[in-house]
């Protein structure tokens, strides 16, 4: 059972499989785990020694150097012993077994060692041979006929991006699995197919990224995951050693089970020692938060294809009481945007006075380093708009200044995807450009950030696309800054959002529209007062206690809100500007300052 690459593939999909299991680790994404991690993830999984299992089947997607296959292999065969087995009858554990592997080096010296650990237990060679002929697979999981029915399937998915795939092998997938979805990594379908295998109340155990549980990509298996399996325990492993190599990833622990079920049972970064690994599985498996502090117990993490929220419980009993009592930020009258993409920034954008068109064919652009604390220090830059305020291209003709410098980049922005679909709009932005948007006073917010940056603009600028806005013809706007620089924002966000390499937090639209916020209409003229006057500072303890009157926090929800924003912020670094710098500060060609 070497190799099962059915000749019915087609020759380029064949040539694909091939190129993956000629890849380098780097290449298919291999990580190796740590052999108290790994033991700890079997017992989660209920493969312990006093099991029968000799009786049950144990799946392994992606064994690799045998992380995970040889440690199974040596609970399998004491679980045979301590159940009447021997190494004369050991042919009765050929369906015990199926671990596959696309690499073939991996695959070698894997096979070689569980030969070896066969034969030192006491199976003949012939029997050895044939049992490991048997549980070893060379081949793609995810296109691997390997069978079904697992009790346990068991392992570390491997982390590969969709440019790394070949396309013929990811044309593949795709066809065979419907939560390859947007830009889903390649463990995402791992999910998908190990789930499909479990038997009836058979469990799947998985160390792997946990990107999935929040994001676009994720929503699909999020939904599938939901549908007929419940998430028993979960550890997350953010900034733990858990791995034998230093990997830029923000692991997680998952086990699900088939079946139903409302609980999930929840640690935090836990120490990675063997012992107490092993007391906190034990309290997990056992008494929960009676036997561990370590231990959360948090009903209806799981939400369908929504983002699944496994926070402590009195932040998720906090944002869940704030989203029954509240509508979301533009159900309150606020729209959230995003600043303009434009596919070839080097062409649109530059110093606005040095920009080669008509002024009516450009706007002043502040982009996410102009923003600096609760100021706007506009760097110059401009952007040229295509666009007339009626949505129509503008005439290349009709500005010759502009018409000519299009022209000068012709070969450059007929190139990109948007100008493709249109031989007439070869040179429109990819997003279009509202001229009254520059006009309007909005609230700008930086993406990628350890903390809320909101600055006001009074109506000066159009936002890089690196930004996003807010405007509202209801909220104030500085009452809303206020709002959104607070502990409870923060709290919002950091619940939602993915993570960034650092730490740092993503304040994009998806996330912000999260956020609960009273009507305005709705707060006593005292609250809109704190709100308006707490807009001048970045004092938190007065943006907070503003806010905490406006959404009537109590002493102990005003606490986790800052506990919880305390947790997730990463402190900005200090600006200093000196008083020559402050005055060079360049200022919007309208005049207006911010």
């Amino acid at each position: 059972m070497e190799s099962l690459f059915p000749n019915r593939r087609s020759p380029n999909l064949q040539r694909a499989i091939d190129l993956m299991s000629e890849a380098g680790e780097t290449e298919r994404g291999a990580v190796y785990t740590k052999p108290e991690v790994v033991g700890a993830i079997l017992d989660l999984s209920g493969y312990i020694a006093t099991a029968p299992l000799h009786e049950r089947r144990f799946l392994e997607p992606s064994f690799g150097g045998g992380d995970f296959l040889m440690p199974a292999v040596d609970r399998l065969l004491h679980a045979f012993e301590r159940h009447g087995g021997s190494p004369a009858n050991a042919r009765a554990l050929s369906d015990a077994i199926r671990a596959v592997e696309v690499y073939r080096p991996a695959y070698d010296a894997t096979r070689s060692a569980v030969i070896v650990r066969l034969l030192a237990w006491g199976a003949p060679q012939e029997t050895a041979s044939a049992l490991v002929d048997g549980w070893l697979i060379l081949d793609d999981f995810l296109l691997a006929d390997v069978g079904a029915d697992f009790d346990f399937v068991v392992g570390n998915p491997p982390y590969v991006r969709q440019e790394r795939i070949p396309e013929e092998l990811l044309s593949a997938y795709r066809a065979r699995y419907k939560t390859v979805y947007d830009r889903a990594d390649l463990y995402v379908p791992f999910y998908e197919r190990g789930l499909q295998l479990l038997s009836d109340g058979g469990r799947l155990a998985y160390i792997c990224a946990n990107r999935w549980l929040k994001n676009k990509y994720g929503g699909p298996l999020r939904a599938y995951a939901s549908s007929n399996f419940h998430l028993r325990f979960f550890v997350d492993m953010e900034g733990t050693p858990a791995f034998l190599s230093e990997v830029i990833a923000y692991p997680a622990i998952t086990v699900f089970e088939r079946g139903q079920g409302e609980t999930t049972r929840v640690a935090r970064k836990p120490e990675i020692s063997e012992a107490s690994l092993s007391a906190l599985t034990q309290a997990m498996l056992g008494d929960g938060a009676a036997a561990d502090p370590r231990v959360d117990e948090i009903p209806h993490a799981v939400r369908g294809a929504d983002p699944w929220l496994l926070d402590e419980p009195e932040r998720l009993k906090l944002l869940r009481r704030l989203e029954a009592s509240f509508p979301d930020l533009e159900a309150a009258g606020c729209k959230v945007g995003i600043g303009v993409a434009s596919g070839a920034d080097k062409v649109y954008i530059g110093k606005y006075a040095d920009l080669p068109v008509e002024a009516e064919r450009k706007l002043p652009m502040v982009m996410a380093p102009d923003l600096d604390g609760a100021h706007i220090h506009w760097g110059g830059h401009g952007v040229i708009n295509p666009f007339n305020p009626d949505g129509s291209l503008a005439s290349l003709d009709d500005y010759p200044l502009f018409g000519a410098y299009m022209r000068a980049h012709q070969a450059t922005l007929s190139r990109r995807h948007c100008a493709k679909k249109s031989a007439t709009g070869w040179y429109r932005t990819i997003d279009r450009i509202w001229d009254d948007l520059s006009r309007r006073p909005k609230l700008l917010i930086p993406d990628i950030k350890g903390e809320p940056t909101v600055v006001l603009d009074e109506g000066s600028y159009y936002p890089h696309h690196n930004l996003y806005y807010i405007a509202s013809d209801e909220w104030e706007l500085p009452a809303l800054a206020t709002v959104l620089r607070s502990s409870l924002a923060v709290l919002f966000v950091s619940s939602y959002c993915v993570r960034m390499a650092g730490g740092f937090l993503r304040f994009q639209a998806q996330y912000l529209r999260r956020i609960r916020v009273p009507r305005w209409e709705n707060l006593s003229e005292r609250q809109r007062a704190a709100l308006r006057s707490a807009h001048v500072t970045l004092d938190i303890d007065v943006i907070d206690n503003a806010v905490a009157q406006a959404f009537g926090l109590s002493d102990t929800e005003k606490a986790v809100a800052r506990a919880a924003s305390d947790e997730a912020r990463t402190p900005r670094k200090t600006v200093v500007r000196t008083d020559s710098a402050a005055s060079a500060t360049q200022k919007s060609p309208r005049g207006f300052g911010a």
